[in-house]
C-alpha cells in the first residue's frame, strides 16, 4: 500500500540524498558542526556552573598571585609571605626552577580561591533570593532594608547572565508547615461549605494531621532537602502525564496574534516571517543567549521549562505518557501540514543558517500547491492520521503500538516527534474571532497534531496563533516565545507593501538546502477504521466546547488602580459576583499562580473565593450598604486576595503542598479519606491571568496606547469541570482587559456568552462605587 502512494506522491529528494561524491564532505561538515556544538554546550556549562563568578575572575587571581610572588611588592609584603609559604608547602622535585615554581604554586592557590569565592558567592546569593520581604511591600513605598537588599543582590550577581545563569543560586521551594497549610484551606473552604460539611472538614483535618499528617510532613521534609523542587516533578507526572483524558480541550491551550491587526493577508509570507522569528529565538535559547527575565530588574526566575518548548513531544501510554525531548542534532527540521497530507521540511542550510523568510515563502508555496494537488488522490483516512492524537491516551497508545512501531509508519511518527515544531497551513479562514480559537485550540478535528509541543497554524487571510501542549511548560514560557515573534512585527518593518515578508540583506547569502518531502503512511483496513472513529469522536467533543472571547474597552486596570485595588484582585471579586448573581451560589475558584522564584518552580493555586470576597458579594447583592461600606469591603476583599496571591509565588500555598502529601500518602499504601475528598472537590471556576510584556527590545519605552489594535488579546483554554466554566483574561493597556470564557454546551446550568453579560455588568456595577463618570465601550 505505502508502494502505490509512492507512486502519486511524487516526493521531492535533491541528488545530494541519493548518495553522491558529497558524502565526504558532508561527513565531514557534520562532525565539524558537532565539534562546535559541543563546544559551546561545554563552554555554557562551565559559565553556568561557576556563576556568579567568571573564569575571567581565575586569570586575575592567577596573574596577581604570579606577580607578588615574582616581583615581591613592598605594599604586599604581608600577602606575599603567605603564598610564599604556601608554595614552598608543594610536594615538587627538589632542583624545580623557582618560575615553575612560582607558576603551579599561583595556579593552585588561585584555583582554590576561585572555589571559595563561588561557593561563597553562590550560596550567598541564594540566601538573598530567599528573602520575601520585597514582595509584601508598595512598589512606591520601598523600605530601607529593601532597598539595601536589592543592592546587595545585584553586587552579588555576575555580569552578562545567560540564559540558566541563576539556576544554581535559586532557593529551593521550602515546605509550609502542616498546621498552617490545614489552616487555611479551612479558611478557604468555610464559604463554600454549609455548618455541618464544614464541621467533618475541620474534624478530619485534626485527625489527619494528628495521625499520619506529620509523617508525611517529614518525608516532603527529607525530599525538599535533595531535589530542586519537592513537587514540580510529581505534579508533571501525575496531574500531566497520567491523566488518561483527551489533549484536546482537556490540556492543550491556544494563543492568538494580533487583535484586529493583521500585518499582511498573504499565508505563505506571515508563516515565514513567524516561523523564522521563533527560529531566531530558539537558536537564541540553544545558545543560552537568551537574557533570563528578572523582576524589578533584580530578582530572577527560573527559566529550566525554556528548555523543552521546542523538539518535544508527548508520547502516549498505557497507564502514563512520556515527555521526549531532543537535541539540536537530531531535531532540526519541522512538519508542515496542508490538507490533510504531512511534509519534513528542514529549517537549516549546510552551513547551519536558519532558512530566510524569502525561502520560506517559496518553500511553503510548494507545500500548499504540492498538497492542493493530491488531496484528491489520498484517501480520507490517511488525510486524518491526525485525529488519533485526540483520543483518550489510553486508546491511542493502544493504536500506536499497533499501528506506528514498525515499517514506514514508525519512520513518519519518528520525523513527527523529532520535529521543532509543526505547522499547520488551513485552508479556510476564520468567521470571526471565536472561530479563529475555537480552531486553534482543537482544528477541526483531523489538522492539529496535539502530541507536539507547540503547533503554529496560519490562516490564508494571513492570521495565526498556537496550540501548546501543556505538560512540557507553562503558558509565560512560550507566551515569552509568542510576544517576542508578534512584537517584532510590530516595530520592525518585516513585510513589503504587497504583503510578502522582507527580502533578508544582500549581503546575506543562503547555502544549499534540502526541499521539502511528503510524509506517506501505510494506512490498513483496522487503522482506517479507528481513524474514521478518532475523528468523528473530536468532532463531538469541538461541537459542545462554548467559547467567546470578548473586549471589554469600557474601562481597564488604569481605572481600577485608581480605586487603590489590584487589577487582578478587582476582575476575581467581579468573577464571584457574577458567578453568584448567575448561579445563586458560590464555587470553588482557581487561579493559576507562578512559583518560578524556586528551582524549578510551576504553579501554584490561588482559591480566590474566600470569606472577604463572599462578604462583598452579599452586600452588594442584597443593596442594603452604602457605597462607602461597600468600598471599603471591596477594599478589604482585594488586600486579601493580593496576600494570598503572593502566598502562592511564596510557596506558602496550599494545594501543591496537599498534592504532595496526598502523592507521599498513596506511595506508602495510607489511605486518607480527608486527602481524597479534598483534592477530588471540583474547580467549576478555573481562571488565569496571562503574562504580558516579557520581553527586551531595543525601544523600552513602547507606548502600548499607539498599539492598541495590534495588542495580543492571549490565549484560553477549555473549561476544567464539565458544570463550570474556563476564564483567562489579559490587560494589555491601561483602557481595556480582554476575556477568554469556555463551558460546555452540553451543561444545562452553563451559558458562555450570559456569563459574560453578567460578569462585565458587575465589572461596571463594581466600577461606579468609585468612579460615577458617564462611561462608553471603546472600540478605537
Amino acid at each position: 500500500m505505502a508502494e502505490a502512494r509512492s507512486a502519486v506522491a511524487t516526493p521531492r529528494v535533491q541528488k545530494k540524498d541519493l548518495g553522491t561524491t558529497d558524502s565526504v564532505d558532508d561527513l565531514v561538515k557534520s562532525y565539524r558542526q558537532m565539534i562546535v556544538r559541543s563546544y559551546f554546550r561545554m563552554r555554557n556549562s562551565i559559565r553556568n556552573g561557576v556563576w556568579p563568578t567568571s573564569t575571567n575572575n581565575l586569570g586575575v587571581a592567577c596573574g596577581f598571585s604570579l606577580y607578588l610572588l615574582e616581583y615581591e611588592p613592598a605594599s604586599g609584603r604581608c600577602i606575599t609571605e603567605h603564598l610564599k609559604t604556601a608554595v614552598a608547602a608543594l610536594p615538587l622535585p627538589e632542583g624545580t626552577p623557582r618560575w615553575l615554581r612560582n607558576l603551579l604554586g599561583s595556579m593552585g592557590i588561585s584555583f582554590v580561591f576561585f572555589i571559595t569565592l563561588m561557593k561563597v558567592r553562590q550560596y550567598l546569593l541564594r540566601i538573598l533570593l530567599a528573602y520575601r520581604g520585597w514582595m509584601y511591600e508598595n512598589v512606591r513605598e520601598v523600605s530601607f532594608k529593601t532597598k539595601l537588599w536589592g543592592l546587595t543582590v545585584k553586587f552579588v550577581s555576575g555580569y552578562q547572565p545567560s540564559l540558566y545563569s541563576f539556576q544554581r543560586s535559586l532557593p529551593r521551594m521550602p515546605v509550609p508547615p502542616l498546621d498552617e497549610t490545614l489552616s487555611k484551606l479551612l479558611e478557604a473552604l468555610k464559604p463554600l461549605c454549609s455548618e455541618e460539611e464544614y464541621k467533618q472538614y475541620k474534624q478530619d483535618a485534626a485527625d489527619f494531621e494528628s495521625t499520619i499528617g506529620c509523617r508525611l510532613q517529614r518525608l516532603l521534609y527529607l525530599k525538599s532537602w535533595w531535589a530542586p523542587n519537592y513537587v514540580s516533578d510529581w505534579w508533571e507526572k501525575y496531574v500531566y502525564l497520567m491523566s488518561r483524558l483527551p489533549l484536546v480541550i482537556n490540556s492543550n491551550y491556544y494563543a492568538l496574534d494580533h487583535y484586529t491587526w493583521t500585518p499582511t493577508n498573504r499565508q505563505i509570507s506571515r508563516a515565514a516571517n513567524v516561523v523564522n522569528s521563533v527560529l531566531q529565538i530558539k537558536r537564541q535559547i540553544d545558545r543560552e543567549e537568551l537574557q533570563p527575565l528578572l523582576l524589578r530588574n533584580t530578582i530572577p526566575v527560573c527559566m529550566a521549562q525554556y528548555e523543552r518548548l521546542f523538539s518535544t513531544v508527548r508520547v502516549p501510554g498505557k497507564e502514563i505518557d512520556e515527555l521526549m525531548h531532543f537535541d539540536s542534532r537530531e531535531s532540526r527540521h519541522i512538519v508542515v501540514w496542508r490538507q490533510g497530507l504531512f511534509y519534513q521540511l528542514d529549517m537549516y542550510d549546510e552551513k547551519n543558517q536558519i532558512l530566510s523568510v524569502t525561502i520560506l515563502e517559496r518553500l511553503f508555496q510548494e507545500i500548499i500547491d504540492d498538497a492542493d494537488k493530491h488531496k484528491e488522490c489520498v484517501s480520507q483516512s490517511e488525510r486524518s492520521v491526525a485525529a488519533l492524537t485526540g483520543l483518550p491516551r489510553t486508546e491511542w497508545a493502544s493504536i500506536m503500538k499497533q499501528n506506528f512501531t514498525s515499517g514506514i509508519n514508525k519512520d513518519n511518527m519518528r520525523l513527527i516527534q523529532t520535529a521543532i515544531f509543526m505547522v499547520i497551513l488551513f485552508d479556510e479562514p476564520p468567521e470571526d474571532i471565536n472561530s479563529k480559537a475555537k480552531a486553534l485550540l482543537h482544528g477541526d478535528g483531523r489538522s492539529v497534531w496535539f502530541d507536539k509541543s507547540v503547533n503554529i497554524c496560519f490562516f490564508p487571510n494571513g492570521q495565526c496563533g498556537l496550540n501548546v501542549e501543556h505538560s512540557m511548560a507553562d503558558a509565560p514560557a512560550i507566551g515569552h516565545v509568542w510576544e517576542y515573534a508578534m512584537t517584532m512585527e510590530v516595530i520592525e518593518k518585516r513585510y513589503l507593501e504587497n504583503g510578502q515578508a522582507m527580502p533578508p540583506p544582500k549581503t546575506f547569502k543562503q547555502s544549499n538546502f534540502n526541499a521539502p518531502r511528503r510524509i506517506i503512511w501505510d494506512i490498513t483496513d483496522a487503522l482506517e477504521k479507528e481513524i474514521t472513529r478518532a475523528f468523528a469522536f473530536n468532532q463531538k467533543n469541538n461541537s459542545d466546547l462554548d467559547l467567546e472571547i470578548r473586549n471589554h474597552c469600557r474601562f481597564g486596570k488604569g481605572m481600577i488602580k485608581k480605586a487603590r485595588i489590584s487589577p487582578d484582585a478587582f476582575i476575581q471579586i467581579a468573577l464571584q459576583l457574577a458567578y453568584y448573581r448567575d448561579s445563586g451560589r458560590f464555587c470553588q475558584t482557581y487561579e493559576a499562580s507562578a512559583t518560578r522564584l524556586y528551582q524549578n518552580g510551576r504553579t501554584e493555586t490561588v482559591r480566590s473565593c474566600t470569606e472577604y470576597t463572599t462578604a462583598f458579594v452579599r452586600a452588594m447583592v442584597s443593596g442594603k450598604c452604602s457605597k462607602t461600606e461597600l468600598m471599603q469591603l471591596l477594599r478589604d476583599a482585594g488586600e486579601n486576595h493580593q496576600k494570598l496571591y503572593r502566598d502562592a509565588m511564596n510557596g506558602q500555598g496550599i494545594d501543591r503542598h496537599l498534592f504532595a502529601l496526598f502523592v507521599v500518602s498513596k506511595g506508602l499504601g495510607y489511605e486518607s479519606k480527608f486527602l481524597e475528598d479534598i483534592i477530588k472537590r471540583p474547580w467549576t471556576l478555573s481562571t488565569s491571568q496571562q503574562p504580558q510584556q516579557q520581553i527586551q527590545t531595543d525601544a523600552p519605552d513602547i507606548n502600548l496606547e499607539v498599539f492598541r489594535k495590534m495588542c495580543s488579546p492571549g490565549g484560553g483554554f477549555g473549561p476544567v469541570s464539565d458544570d463550570g466554566y474556563g476564564v483567562s483574561y489579559m490587560l494589555p493597556t491601561e483602557y481595556n482587559i480582554f476575556f477568554h470564557v469556555s463551558s460546555k454546551k452540553s451543561c444545562s446550568s452553563t451559558d458562555t456568552r450570559k456569563f459574560l453579560d453578567i460578569l462585565f455588568k458587575s465589572m461596571d456595577d463594581m466600577r461606579l462605587l468609585f468612579d460615577n463618570s458617564n462611561l462608553e465601550d471603546d472600540n478605537s
